[in-house]
């Protein structure tokens, strides 16, 4: 045991010496150190250095759909690995996992998405699909036609692009990232997106973004109609909808994609996160057949958009195989069963408690929103969700707060994989999180 606190300490060290960390506290880090150090992870669990298990209720980033530890997918990544673990696919190159796995996401996606541009991850997906749109319109001899217009509460990545559309402002005001190429439209409401378009000028509008379930944002699931209002909005005024799937995507949501809920194909759509589950670093974006075929006629020079690992053969393997266990083990409708059993927890845990505002979600994605008075709906001078999280991680639950724009919500997003006995525990686990924050809270 001794060696292990030595091995810890020393780790801890070497993370707050070496290691700056993504999307962290780094005042915490150095006072602190890591808040886990994870070693194994098995179905829904995730275990620590020291031994400690928990609950990966967000499957880590939202992405880890299929849970954590698939040696199916650890062989398929070292079989292509052993065989081409790597080549460009620059200047026509190509390779088989990547031919097969656009296939694939031909014949999942919504409508007539058919063809798909590879990347990293789910920023470069964002970013490249505004370069795509911009070119495109350029190609058909509009090339005043370059803003993008986002949603409030939106986030779409932190490239330099993708953090201009994210409706989030904390995050533009991270660089002093303030393009005026890109505009926001309130995130409920499709008239101010009509708004924002007669007041911009129709004609300097690329395209308009949005994710059919706001995630980092705060968990907001869209009024019923509103996504056939935008793309009604869009066709009107000539401007391609391009949807963000980098979450909602490979059945998140209870379907294969987020946008399937709403009855509408967008012009492209972003994908990332669980086309892996995490497993490989891969994103995407896929094009209309409309689309697709103008670029096909129009243009008649290179492609001047790429990344090393466009296409990457591991990548693309492992995902194929990502998508076989999705589709075999009946994960969508596993997603669809427990969200319900999640947000029946969630209720009951409504009734039990006063600081809830409200539940909401959709498939395996759920907040709750924390108020003091659920009456008035008046929120905490300081939020609680942050002191849920800890009080769950103490008790073997991960989760997350979100506080931007005045927001108090704790979320949820457990791996597609997740029992009924799993769920059960980790809604007791949040209870009694929940309940000891309360304590404290209400006095």
């Amino acid at each position: 045991m001794e060696k292990v606190k030595n091995s810890v300490q020393e780790l801890m060290e070497l993370d707050k010496k070496y290691f700056l960390h993504p999307t962290s506290p780094i005042k915490q880090q150095q006072d602190q150190g890591p808040s886990f150090i994870f070693t194994e992870g098995k179905g829904v669990m995730l275990t620590d250095i020291l031994g400690n298990t928990v609950i990966d209720g967000m499957s880590s980033l939202w992405n880890v759909n299929v849970g954590h530890g698939r040696e199916e997918l650890g062989k398929v990544a070292m079989e292509q690995m052993s065989k081409l673990a790597f080549s460009s696919c620059f200047a026509t190159f190509s390779n088989e996992p990547a031919i097969r796995l656009a296939a694939k996401l031909a014949e999942i996606a919504p409508g007539n998405l058919n063809a798909t541009f590879f990347t990293s991850g789910g920023s470069e997906a964002n970013d490249t699909a505004y370069k795509l749109a911009r070119h495109y319109w350029i190609l058909k001899g509009q090339p005043n036609r370059k803003k993008i217009i986002s949603r409030t509460k939106s986030y779409h990545g932190v490239a330099m692009g993708s953090t201009n559309a994210t409706g989030l402002k904390p995050f533009r005001e991270f660089t002093n990232a303030f393009d005026p190429d890109f505009c926001y439209a309130d995130h409920f409401s499709s008239e101010d997106l009509r708004r924002v378009i007669e007041a911009e000028g129709p004609e300097t509008i690329a395209a308009f973004i949005a994710e059919p379930i706001q995630g980092a944002g705060g968990l907001h699931v869209a009024p019923d109609d509103y996504f056939k209002e935008v793309k009604s909005i869009c066709n009107e005024y000539g401007i391609l909808l391009i949807t963000d799937e980098v979450i909602t995507g490979f059945g998140r949501t209870g379907k294969y994609f987020g946008i399937e809920h709403y009855g509408v194909v967008p012009d492209m759509m972003c994908f990332a996160k669980g086309i892996t589950s995490g497993y490989a670093q891969l994103g995407g974006v896929m094009l209309s057949e409309t689309i697709h075929q103008d670029y096909m006629e129009l243009s008649t020079g290179t492609l001047l958009h790429g990344y090393t690992y466009s296409g990457h053969p591991m990548a693309c393997a492992v995902a194929l195989k990502n998508i076989e266990l999705i589709e075999e083990e009946g994960l969508i409708a596993n997603a669809e069963k427990m969200g319900a059993e999640m947000h029946k927890g969630f209720q009951w845990i409504e009734g039990e408690r006063k600081i809830i505002g409200k539940v909401k979600g959709l498939g395996l994605m759920g907040g709750l929103e924390l108020v003091k008075d659920r009456n008035t709906n008046e929120k905490f001078q300081n939020p609680v969700a942050p002191l849920v999280v800890t009080e769950a991680a103490k008790r073997g639950l991960i989760c997350r707060s979100v506080v931007f724009d005045g927001q108090d919500t704790v979320v949820f997003a457990p791996p597609l994989i997740i029992s009924k006995e799993e769920m059960a525990k980790m809604i007791d686990i949040l209870h009694d999180a929940i309940a000891a924050v309360e304590a404290e809270v209400l006095q």
